[in-house]
């Protein structure tokens, strides 16, 4: 008997950046307090699943990306009671939450780093990833931080280097140390006892590197175009990615695996190789539930980029896995940004990315079609920004625009944001969109009740479709019970697209087709998206 779908698998995820989406004691600064306030909001959306970015105790010298403290909640965003609250009303509305789980680092504050440094025979000495300086004094090798500069950082007391991947306050753990491993297991324990319903695992590719700590190879062609800057110097053969990732991750994945209620694991992970991505599935798809793929947000936003992206992604799926597509996090700039595929495309988007077969998350605020908002260096909140300018990811972290009034509805009237409100909040915010039928926002609604009603857009098979015509992208979903075709014209122009009926339009992105009846070809306006239905044999 062929087992049903599990949750994740058919839902749709929310990503809640916690600083950013709702400020409920006026300090400026989101809070878990105000995410138990939108609650209603999100179960009105239709989201299956809230993903809260890291809330634990920390300098926030990245954020909350620097843990100080796995099993709590960091005074600024509430108490540990205010999460029993939110993670009860969420069930209660039928919303699964995810927590981060940051597995590569902790903070250097964090008891386990105070310890671990103190010596070189204290009982934590290994917990963290330490070297000797070369003769002269040398770094242990040529690796280099993700934030600028080189990934080791010299301690006085212990006379040697400790490695950081990312800022110097944010220390790599041994994974290869069993103490350090089964601490961080009972970290996952520890949340999952309380009722989580899955983890979505920090930068999973950096947790186990090259045990002899090898240099990286030069890049020859260095690319820009991720923002990565210094990063991309470097091939990160050695750094990143060792084999031994697939043990760690089964071992993890039994450790959900013994808990009830279908528990699970979605990985941060961002090769461009489809099949190194697509390992991390496991052999026997034992590893992570939903690896995350970039391809999607990475590409180029024309028409033959998706499709390879998009193609890309399903060649490479292991029998029977399912993909997961994002446009956008808290990471990468906003999607209807101009820079990346500009607001007369985000309808385009939201509906490729909610027809596409594979579990979508929605990173908060592109269901009203929220920009970038430029934050001059001298004024950034964002680490990156400030050692490596224009690398920054303060825009895409602007506060979530909820209605028409001072400060959105994010925060109080007279509250000082930690960053600002963009400068169209006035007219793109959640209450002027949700009584609007041409707005993202009601097509967002629309289509995840689409999405979980049809049985094509539910469980249904990807076929590829075309060619098409230059700009456009369309493929199809299938299931014995459905069969549907997407097409997407990803241009300001008009476009035909043959061979794409006949069958009837069920809903596009301009709000004024449904039901239209469909001959051979779908004719498409400028920076416009349909889903044309097809009769099922009998």
């Amino acid at each position: 008997m062929q087992r049903a779908p599990r949750w994740w698998q058919t839902g749709v995820i929310y990503e809640i950046y916690p600083r950013s989406f709702s400020d409920a004691n006026g300090d400026g600064v989101g809070d878990l307090a105000g995410i138990d306030g939108r609650l209603d909001y999100l179960a009105w959306l239709g989201v299956d699943a809230i993903w809260i970015a890291p809330f634990y105790p920390s300098p926030m010298a990245d954020f909350g990306y620097d843990v100080a403290d796995y099993t709590g909640v960091d005074s600024l965003f509430g108490t540990l009671d205010d999460f029993d609250t939110l993670l009860a009303a969420a069930h209660e509305r039928g919303l699964r939450v995810i927590v981060d789980y940051v597995p590569n680092h902790t903070s250097d504050r964090h008891p386990w780093f105070i310890e671990s440094r103190t010596s070189r025979d204290n009982e934590k000495r290994d917990w963290y990833v330490w070297r000797d300086a070369g003769p002269n004094g040398e770094l242990p090798n040529n690796w280099i931080s993700m934030f600028a500069g080189p990934s080791w950082e010299w301690d006085e007391t212990r006379q040697q280097f400790y490695l950081h991947t990312f800022l110097k306050e944010q220390p790599d753990l041994n994974w290869r140390n069993p103490a350090t491993r089964a601490a961080m297991f009972d970290v996952a324990r520890w949340w999952l006892d309380r009722g989580v319903d899955g983890f979505r695992i920090d930068v999973a590719q950096m947790v186990m590197k090259d045990p002899e700590l090898r240099d990286n190879p030069i890049n020859p062609k260095p690319d820009q175009a991720h923002r990565l800057g210094s990063w991309d110097t470097q091939i990160h053969l050695n750094d990143l990615s060792h084999p031994d990732m697939h043990e760690l991750y089964r071992s993890f994945r039994s450790v959900l695996e013994s808990y009830p209620g279908d528990r699970v694991s979605i990985g941060e992970l961002h090769h461009p190789d489809f099949d190194t991505w697509a390992a991390f599935y496991g052999e026997r798809q034992d590893e992570i539930h939903v690896p995350f793929n970039f391809h999607l947000t990475y590409s180029a936003w024309t028409a033959d980029a998706v499709r390879a992206a998009v193609e890309g992604v399903q060649s490479a799926l292991p029998p029977g896995a399912w993909a997961s597509w994002v446009l956008g996090n808290h990471d990468q700039p906003r999607f209807a940004s101009p820079h990346r595929a500009g607001p007369d495309q985000a309808k385009v988007g939201m509906l490729l990315l909610l027809t596409l077969r594979g579990t979508p998350t929605i990173y908060y605020g592109e269901e009203i079609g929220m920009v970038d908002v430029p934050v001059a260096t001298e004024d950034s909140r964002d680490p990156v920004e400030r050692r490596e300018p224009g690398r920054g990811r303060d825009p895409e972290r602007s506060p979530m625009q909820w209605d028409a009034s001072p400060n959105a509805g994010f925060a109080a009237s007279d509250a000082t944001l930690w960053l600002p409100i963009a400068a169209d909040a006035s007219s793109v915010n959640v209450a002027s969109q949700s009584e609007d039928p041409a707005s993202i926002l009601t097509l967002t609604r629309r289509l995840i009740r689409l999405r979980r009603e049809h049985p094509a857009l539910h469980t249904g098979d990807f076929e590829r479709f075309g060619p098409t015509p230059d700009g456009t992208f369309a493929f199809r979903r299938v299931s014995d019970e459905g069969r549907v075709t997407i097409v997407l014209n990803l241009t300001g122009e008009p476009r035909s697209v043959p061979g794409a009926g006949p069958g009837r339009t069920l809903i596009g992105t301009h709000g004024d087709r449904d039901g239209e009846p469909v001959e051979a070809a779908v004719e498409l306006r400028p920076n416009e998206a349909v889903i044309v239905e097809h009769a099922v044999a009998t």
